[in-house]
């Protein structure tokens, strides 16, 4: 059987639910949109934990609100009105330093008095101001140490561990910071680029509708977790579950044929949603430049603790930089965040293993696993007895590393959407991958996908004179 589509969106995770989202609400939006999910469930790497008044994450745990895509979306879906916020401004973000937590600065008064660099150190940061852009093809751990010298690694790795759990010596910078190459390229500093861009910001008042910027971005999750953000999204949407596509066709009248274990589906114009590697693997046939992007897969083990035995710092949490030899790749300090998080009297910690570096603390068993992180933990908090419940979840999805040659994966992307104007490419990985990377990339794959289809019907409708 076959059935025909204006639009086929190829996978119901954030990507896809996202850009089906943007499509419904866009000008000229088409009558009917499929999306067409592998798994049982849509939402992919997000899924909430609950168990024994405890409440924790498989994958993502929160996004900033700095964005317009995100804020965009919350709005338009009621949202807002139900996301939780925890303000960076009153939320210190700690990092492992010489065996003890050290807030991270968050302003440039903060950065002078803080003991994570030492006076030359900070001094350093301004060298930034005198060093040519760096040529492309660099890591982000060289870009740093090039730009603001060598005290500033361990902090540039905390970061990336916590973003990407990946090695900031592999990362691309030009993958993983375009807009601060941007910055370097065309300030030839970034500092002085991003003064630049605030004073330019500055003069400019906000858009109808659009808030002042904030000073610092807050945190932003929903009362049941991250999974409400998918049920909302999943509304009025037309899916169907436990459908793989095995085989994509491009046909002679500019639209795509997509085959599935059930029956063949036809459509003018295809998004794929996919994870980067899910995605390769379906584009095999137009010859991708790598068959595979590394992966990093990390698990998160929810830790309950009673008040009265271990005393957590007000904050988001805490990462340990690879120099510091610690079994836990950082912990997030949940319930401090969202005291809704644990039970009245209890501490939720979401303690985070694996990553790039250490793929093999992955096959330990859950025991083990807890108590090397019980050990951590007792020498950076204070601490006085094991936790009174721990749970390690093992999420099968991996976080996409975006290495030395993603940019030739991009590069491939590009012609092959330009050769194909009826086909999008975004997902996790692609263009980042943060919630609001992939919020703000589906919502320019509808736009470019309408653009598209914009062309296609002037084209079609032009008169002809003789």
């Amino acid at each position: 059987m076959e059935e025909q589509y204006q639009v086929i969106i190829v996978g119901a995770g954030l990507s896809g639910l996202a850009a089906a989202h943007f499509l419904a609400r866009s000008q000229g939006a088409p009558e009917r949109v499929l999306l067409l999910e592998k798994e049982e469930r849509a939402g992919g790497a997000i899924e909430s934990f609950q168990e024994a008044g405890y409440q924790a994450e498989w994958g993502p745990h929160g996004f900033l609100d700095n964005n317009p895509e995100s804020r965009e979306l919350l709005a338009a879906t009621g949202l807002e009105a139900e996301a939780l916020k925890a303000p960076l401004g009153r939320n210190v973000r700690y990092v492992c330093h010489h065996g003890r937590l050290m807030a991270l600065p968050q302003s440039p008064l903060a950065l002078l008095r803080t003991p994570l660099l030492t006076p030359g150190g900070k001094l350093r940061l301004l060298g930034d101001l005198y060093k040519k852009p760096l040529a492309d093809g660099h890591s982000v751990g060289q870009w740093a140490a090039y730009r603001f010298g060598p005290q500033v690694l361990p902090l540039v790795d905390a970061a990336v561990t916590g973003t990407y759990a990946g090695d900031f010596q592999r990362l691309s910078i030009d993958a993983v910071m375009p807009g601060a190459r941007r910055l370097e390229k065309t300030y030839g500093s970034l500092l002085r680029g991003l003064l630049k861009e605030r004073k330019r910001k500055g003069a400019v008042p906000p858009a109808a509708g659009e808030q002042a910027p904030k000073r610092l971005p807050a945190m932003t999750t929903f009362p049941g977790g991250m999974t409400r953000l998918v049920q909302r999204l999943r509304e009025e949407r037309e899916i169907v579950y436990n459908c793989p596509v095995t085989t994509l066709k491009p046909l002679a009248d500019g639209g795509w044929e997509l085959v599935t274990p059930q029956r063949i589906y036809r459509c003018r114009q295809l998004l794929l949603a996919l994870p980067v590697n899910r995605a390769l693997a379906l584009l095999d046939q137009f010859a991708p430049p790598l068959t595979a992007i590394p992966e990093a897969r990390i698990l998160t083990v929810a830790l309950g603790f009673r008040q009265q035995d271990a005393q957590i710092p007000v904050g988001f949490g805490y990462l340990a930089p690879e120099r510091e030899n610690r079994f836990t790749l950082g912990a997030l300090f949940s319930s401090q965040m969202f005291p809704q998080r644990a039970p009245a009297g209890h501490h939720l910690l979401e303690a985070l293993v694996g990553g790039r570096r250490h793929p093999e603390r992955l096959d330990l068993d859950d025991e083990t696993i807890i108590r090397e992180i019980h050990r951590d933990l007792r020498q950076l908090l204070p601490i006085s007895a094991p936790p009174v419940f721990s749970r390690v979840l093992r999420s099968p999805a991996g976080i996409p590393q975006l290495e030395e040659n993603h940019l030739k994966l991009l590069d491939w992307r590009e012609q092959l959407q330009e050769d194909h104007p009826s086909l999008q490419i975004t997902g996790f990985g692609w263009d980042g991958i943060g919630m609001n990377d992939m919020m703000k990339a589906a919502k320019q794959a509808v736009e470019r996908l309408q653009r598209s289809h914009r062309e296609q019907e002037e084209a079609a409708v032009r008169p002809v004179y003789f």
